[in-house]
């Protein structure tokens, strides 16, 4: 069994540790055990129960009332609210939160209902912006402070990957006249579902696209552009590499690539280290990448 400090909690729910605090001493939200220094600990069901707590609250229920209920009960609630339909204006938090517990717990039959309800209320940009996106990088959180298994992360990715391959599949394919991209990770990595979902807002757009997927080899991408021509190329950084490496990499695409149109994306951070030139279109956002795409 996993245990986590209020720190964490703090990053895995979005509530602030002093307001956790004041959860648990005015309305017992919580039950924390203590180590031999006296320093708070919660386990898995407690975090179960806070991230469950902050979902339902986001629907107007009162903390106090919702701190007092049983596991049991707060679980009836969830129930209740994920058959309704008339929550339009709802929070993302509840869906995010729901996917998160439900990836927890390895429950496909309710991350697949959480899934679907959102589908539903947002449709697949606004699922993969407001909940995807958060949800991931709060698994990653999770991932790093060692609170969650790899596995963990592999199965919510799977089922994502499954839905966004759908997704594009349902989609009418693009006139052999229209602008041709090129999609892929490089070598190392694997993280592929906002390749994916670009994938998806490409094909929507009417764009063909030619997609090739992680772990790239360099010469396979050479012999890809020399036999395709694309008018675009795509790729995603995700893995921290050294950041000299990096650079190394964009170098080598503006020397060997340099007529076509290159983009890139992925994490901010590592990419805010690196000196990204002019002939690289850094897309920063799915709104940005839109905006380029109109």
């Amino acid at each position: 069994m996993n245990y986590f400090s209020i720190s964490q909690l703090q990053e895995f729910s979005g509530i602030k540790a002093h307001t956790i605090r004041i959860w648990e001493q005015r309305y017992n939200a919580l039950s924390p055990t203590r180590s031999e220094g006296n320093t708070r600990y919660y386990d898995n069901n407690q975090l179960r129960r806070l991230l469950n707590i902050v979902s339902l609250s986001q629907d107007g229920n009162k903390v106090s009332k919702l701190c007092a209920m049983s596991d049991e009960m707060l679980q009836g609630l969830l129930e209740i609210k994920l058959k309704s339909t008339s929550q339009e204006n709802e929070n993302h938090e509840y869906l995010v939160s729901q996917l998160i517990v439900a990836a927890t717990e390895f429950d496909e039959v309710h991350f697949e209902r959480i899934f679907s309800k959102s589908l539903i209320r947002l449709g697949m940009r606004g699922t993969y912006t407001y909940v995807i996106y958060p949800m991931l990088t709060r698994m990653g959180l999770m991932w790093s402070a060692d609170s969650i298994s790899p596995a963990h992360e592999h199965f919510s990715c799977s089922l994502i990957k499954q839905k966004l391959y759908s997704a594009i599949n349902a989609l009418p394919p693009a006139k052999e006249s229209a602008n041709c991209w090129l999609l892929f990770l490089p070598e190392n990595e694997f993280h592929e579902i906002g390749l994916l979902f670009s994938n998806y807002l490409l094909r929507q757009a009417g764009k063909r696209v030619i997609y090739l997927g992680s772990n790239l080899p360099f010469n396979t991408l050479e012999n890809t552009i020399e036999a395709t021509d694309p008018a675009h190329l795509l790729f995603f950084l995700v893995h921290h590499n050294k950041p000299e490496e990096s650079q190394d990499y964009l170098s080598s695409l503006k020397s060997n690539f340099g007529k076509t149109k290159i983009h890139l994306s992925g994490s901010e951070k590592f990419l805010g280290k690196l000196n990204i030139s002019s002939e690289f279109n850094w897309i920063r956002s799915v709104a940005d990448f839109e905006e380029h795409l109109a």
